[in-house]
């Protein structure tokens, strides 16, 4: 069995003295809070507060546990400084609040608002300033975790040819490939490891953290007694459906099936999370509608002088959201009022001649959606979600596509996860390349989720990507 100072691979240990490091730095803004809030006066702060250190300990005591909460703390986060910005903001909101309500039930223990109010502000940036330092300094290498695929055939050759790039791998490193079963090998013969000794054997020897287990035929079964033992010894075990969608946030259809999604965790659409998604929408949408509009009448004025006062400004088309019900979303004009005069519906295309001169620049910087705040109000959208498609396309996809009625689920988007990761679709190909992005957040959507998205959207717009 394992040590202790065996379990803790380097990426581990990265974690722990990250969380240790972070502590320290957090009692550190809370005596340098005190210390400005006091004009560096000791026995006016002493006064006032007596015992610092049992402050200062609680507060980052609290603040360490709520950044292990919105996993600050997971080893093999794929998120760059945005993802952690969010998630340090939202733990540093929730272990405020939580201050502040320990000081009604433990009155000695007060804080005092101007102290905890400037610790947080300040341990807000020290932990900024120390993620930036980790992600820039810290080689890969010593984050990767060591991954060992079971089998050789074309599922495994998932990981080998589909994610080859080094920004696909920079969770993880294989190790190799053991042949299992009756797959046909395509993996390289150089890549393939075989188990003389055993799988556990091989597993302790190359201090293997997870285990995927990618066979073309489902024949686990044959090594399930060493795949507990693995288990047993706190490796990782994983099929390469979940593989998959943990490392590159979309479901490879390839490698999963039915059962596999109706047994799958997520694809959450309870009361509750269809609650605060409501409200995130309203409040979302209302905002932006308030902090939009003067840049709404610009666009309007634009389109009227390029079109003639009498050109329509928005224009509406039936989409299909919620459940396969259609609706009308509004959208600004951007094309011609005869770009679909013989009434049949075309996917936009790359410098689509259709567009106009003012509708190249607002389907750019996004401009164009802003009216869907309308339909966000009203209830037929949501702030995020998979992109509304027109029934036209949408019965050509389900015909062609398997699964692709599974994003009507959840309610359409302004933006969404598969507007992010993926370039505008303008065919069936790329509807399915997509559709592996939507079923992916369709499956674990949530408010943490759609915060993420709004704030990679708002690079999106900045840089111009993925508009037609």
């Amino acid at each position: 069995m394992r040590s202790l100072s065996d379990a803790l691979h380097p990426a581990r240990r990265w974690m722990v003295i990250l969380a240790i490091v972070e502590y320290a730095l957090l009692v550190g803004a809370f005596y340098l809070a005190a210390w400005i809030r006091f004009f560096g006066n000791e026995q006016l702060l002493t006064l006032a507060f007596g015992d610092v250190l049992q402050r200062a300990l609680v507060f980052a005591s609290v603040l360490v546990v709520a950044m292990t909460a919105f996993g600050m703390y997971v080893m093999h986060s794929r998120e760059g400084l945005n993802g952690h910005a969010v998630r340090a903001i939202a733990a540093t909101i929730a272990g405020g609040a939580v201050l502040i309500v320990a000081q009604y039930i433990m009155p000695l223990s007060t804080i005092g608002r101007g102290v905890l109010a400037l610790a947080l502000g300040i341990g807000l940036v020290i932990i900024l300033t120390s993620r930036a330092i980790l992600l820039r300094a810290l080689r890969e290498e010593l984050l990767q975790r060591k991954v060992l695929v079971l089998g050789t055939g074309e599922h495994a050759a998932q990981i080998h040819v589909r994610m080859r790039r080094v920004s696909d791998r920079h969770t993880f490193c294989v190790v190799g490939y053991v042949p299992c079963g009756d797959d046909t090998s395509v993996i390289p013969a150089e890549l393939q490891l075989q188990t003389p000794d055993g799988l556990v054997a091989l597993v302790t020897h190359l201090e293997v953290e997870e285990i995927v287990v990618a066979m073309d035929v489902a024949r686990a079964g044959e090594a399930m007694d060493a795949l507990m033992q693995c288990r047993m010894l706190g490796v990782t075990v994983n099929d390469i459906g979940n593989f998959i969608e943990n490392e590159t946030g979309r479901i490879q259809l390839e490698v999963v099936n039915p059962s596999w999604l109706v047994f799958a965790e997520g694809f959450d659409t309870g009361a509750f999370r269809t609650t605060t998604k409501r409200i995130f929408d309203i409040l979302a949408s209302g905002s932006l509608l308030v902090l939009a509009t003067p840049i709404m009448l610009l666009t309007a004025m634009a389109i009227l002088l390029e079109s003639g006062l009498r050109a329509p400004v928005l224009y509406r088309q039936e989409r299909v959201g919620l459940g396969g019900r259609s609706f009308n979303v509004i959208k600004f004009r951007s094309m011609r009022i005869d770009a679909e005069k013989d009434g049949v519906a075309r996917w936009a295309s790359t410098d689509d001649d259709r567009v106009t001169r003012v509708g190249k620049i607002i389907r750019k910087l996004r401009i164009d959606e802003l009216p869907q705040v309308w339909n966000v109000l009203r209830g037929d959208m949501s702030f995020v979600g998979p992109r509304p498609e027109r029934p036209t396309f949408v019965k050509q996809l389900e015909r062609e596509i398997p699964y692709y009625g599974l994003r009507h689920a959840v309610k359409p988007g302004i933006t969404g996860w598969a507007q992010l990761k993926y370039a505008y679709g303008a065919s069936v190909k790329d509807a399915e390349e997509k559709l592996k992005f939507d079923l992916y957040y369709v499956k674990n959507h949530s408010f943490m989720f759609d915060l993420l998205t709004l704030l990679q959207t708002v690079e999106v717009v900045v840089f111009g990507k993925g508009a037609r």
